[in-house]
């Protein structure tokens, strides 16, 4: 991550011209929000004293306590690449505090960087790779998005039959003039689904490079006429868009999850972080699932993770162990996708680990076998759990979770539990064309 004063971004404003500042932070829900103001108000926004009204945004304040101060993280800034020279916009990533300069306890980028504190206050730092994956369809003639993929192509495959190759290039490229390096691009298994990895970072700067990736590809996607989705299941019958999370901790610039004397080279400490994530799993998957949708990609048959298990030989569990040691020794979480909120994300499954880590949560064997092709009674003889079914048994889940709870904040936790209870009953409700096509000639 770049070092910047606020010297810095100044000089540099005034020398490349730069028109308008965009303020952007995200709300509890993953939403990318933001407040613009010209260039004029760019050393009193560096000073905190930009106001907004928190009552607008769902799940922060009420109207009576909505004034809120946003406070830009200047290692955050970056001019957009794709403004002209005339127009230029550069954007900050902001933190939201309280109206008397407190951290607001309902900001999820203040969430993630309160459990990073308490990481820190034991020795550690977090890095995490994400691996996020999305969908590009066609618009109709009206630019609405539709789910008409634009290719037939599948893992790996090359142009001409991925015909999304030029507009992920375009991303790759674009992301690369903000600072990103670009690890691997490629389409993934499902017509129209793509894949663009970018490298490990510490956990904040992970998650605000998750925000900003987000934008990329659908800004990008939408200068060629495509539309870009994260949407985790959005056809039946083909692979969903996951967004795997590879997380290692590092103590005095060495990553502990390597023992070259351990059992597969993992250390005690990596064990103890897998125990706690296993434990918290089911709670964790209402924040890394967020959506009634989520769960209709994790099912059986196409790759995601159902059972709450680990290998180091096998993609059906939970987590995986990469084969990579040194370094880039890691666990890959693999139920998230990515409509989840990275701030909280990360905030849960680091304190669900360092949970492990202190109360030495020691995980069960690993599964070797492929899941899938187990029993009922097999996986009750191994006892192997599933991940929760639905978003109502996810949230559940996180009631009947203290620590991952309190991780959110009782402000966080309460608003969004409201949020995705409603969300579900509104599910509950709908008559889908699937019951019309079943039932309505039937009976």
């Amino acid at each position: 991550m770049t070092k910047y004063t606020k010297e810095d971004i100044v000089r540099i404003c005034r020398n490349e011209q730069v028109q308008f500042i965009r303020l952007q932070f995200t709300d509890i829900f993953g939403t990318l929000k933001n407040v613009a103001v010209t260039v004029k108000q760019l050393e009193k926004a560096l000073e905190n004293e930009i106001m907004f009204d928190g009552s607008s945004i769902e799940g922060f304040v009420r109207i009576e306590e909505s004034d809120m101060i946003i406070c830009p993280d200047p290692n955050t800034f970056v001019i957009y690449p794709w403004t002209s020279s005339q127009e230029r916009v550069a954007r900050l990533i902001c933190d939201v505090h309280n109206a008397d300069g407190t951290p607001f306890e309902g900001c999820p980028r203040n969430t993630l960087k309160r459990v990073l504190k308490e990481a820190a206050d034991m020795g550690y730092t977090m890095q995490v790779g994400p691996e996020a994956e999305f969908f590009l369809f066609h618009v109709d003639s009206e630019g609405k998005s539709t789910v008409t993929t634009h290719d037939n192509a599948s893992y790996f495959d090359l142009a001409p039959v991925d015909k999304g190759e030029l507009a992920r290039r375009d991303m790759c490229l674009t992301l690369e003039a903000m600072g990103f390096e670009i690890e691997a691009s490629h389409h993934e298994v499902a017509p129209g689904q793509h894949e663009i990895d970018f490298k490990y970072d510490d956990a904040l700067t992970t998650a605000d490079n998750i925000m900003t990736f987000k934008m990329v590809v659908r800004f990008i996607a939408m200068k060629h006429g495509l539309h870009a989705t994260f949407m985790p299941k959005p056809i039946y019958g083909t692979a969903g868009s996951g967004m795997h999370l590879n997380q290692s901790l590092f103590k005095n610039g060495k990553n502990v999850f390597y023992d070259p004397n351990g059992p597969i080279q993992l250390s005690q400490e990596a064990y103890y972080y897998m125990g706690g994530l296993l434990k918290h799993a089911p709670a964790i998957t209402a924040i890394t699932n967020p959506l009634v949708n989520s769960y209709k990609r994790l099912v059986a048959g196409y790759e995601a993770p159902v059972y709450i298990a680990w290998s180091a030989q096998n993609r059906s569990p939970l987590i995986r162990i990469p084969s990579k040691r040194g370094t880039a020794t890691r666990l890959e979480f693999r139920s998230p996708d990515p409509s989840c909120n990275p701030y909280l994300a990360l905030a849960v499954t680091l304190k669900a680990g360092l949970d492990g880590i202190r109360n030495k949560i020691a995980p069960p064997p690993p599964v070797n076998r492929n899941i899938y092709d187990m029993t009922e009674s097999e996986r009750e003889k191994e006892c192997i759990c599933c991940l929760p079914g639905s978003l109502y048994e996810a949230i559940e889940a996180l009631q009947n979770d203290k620590l991952i709870r309190e991780t959110l904040s009782e402000h966080s936790y309460s608003r969004y539990v409201e949020a995705k209870l409603i969300e579900w009953n509104e599910y509950k409700m709908q008559v889908t064309q699937w019951e019309i096509d079943r039932y309505l000639n039937k009976f």
